[in-house]
């Protein structure tokens, strides 16, 4: 019985050691770019962000005070022509207001109030009227502007069949270099990247006299694509 046992391990051990090892996937030959394209367009959609701040002594006289001037400059741009569902409220907040006290806890010496709205200018040309309207109103903070291109999405389209055609340029010049074909591309990716959106920030006071300059948008896409290559016939 121990000869049968020690026999029946070997042949074990022979059949392990004859087994193959499964075969190992080799990737295929590629050459792997990047292709880039851009698009240049004037903005037709602007964010307007501007609001009003209060101080009083109290937070009651804070934010009545506050709410008697918002209402003034919502009701500005309503008779300005700005329509409702374009005007969101951005910030609202009361905040007690302390003196420094290097000896103890500081005491409150008042209250602020602050109301901000953001406002969707549909028409780019008419953002210098809006910020003239809210300062007009009494609004004595104008955050900033935002200018947009509402139809982002489709020049983005077109900025990514350009840049899949600079990746395809870019690797035929390196498959002529290495002298083989150009194949099948083997995986196309997009590299993140959102659009940019300028931000222009000015105080209350010179708001009412600034011009407004609103320039172009350059919306870009990076794409990164893998081309099989392949024996020249």
């Amino acid at each position: 019985m121990k000869h049968r046992t020690v026999l029946a391990g070997a042949i074990t051990a022979i059949t392990l050691f004859a087994t193959p090892a499964p075969a190992q996937t080799v990737p295929p030959a590629a050459i792997s770019v990047t292709g880039e394209a851009s698009v240049s367009v004037p903005p037709d959609l602007a964010l307007v962000d501007g609001g009003v701040t209060s101080e009083a002594k109290t937070a009651r006289e804070a934010s009545d005070a506050n709410n008697n001037a918002m209402g003034k400059v919502m009701l500005a741009l309503k008779t300005a022509g700005i329509d409702q569902k374009d005007v969101q409220t951005s910030r609202l907040s009361l905040q007690p207001q302390s003196a420094p006290n290097r000896t103890g806890p500081s005491a409150i010496t008042g209250y602020r109030a602050s109301n901000r709205v953001t406002i969707r200018v549909r028409d780019v040309t008419k953002v210098a009227h809006v910020i003239d309207t809210l300062v007009g109103a009494g609004a004595n903070e104008i955050g900033g502007i935002h200018f947009m291109v509402s139809q982002a999405s489709k020049l983005l389209d077109e900025a990514r069949d350009k840049a899949v055609a600079d990746a395809r340029r870019k690797a035929e010049i390196y498959a002529r270099a290495a002298g083989v074909a150009l194949g099948a591309p083997l995986s196309i990716s997009e590299d993140g990247s959102a659009p940019p959106m300028p931000y222009r920030k000015m105080s209350a006071g010179m708001a009412a006299s600034a011009p407004v300059a609103q320039g172009e948008e350059t919306l870009s896409v990076t794409v990164s694509v893998s081309w099989a290559i392949k024996a020249k016939e």
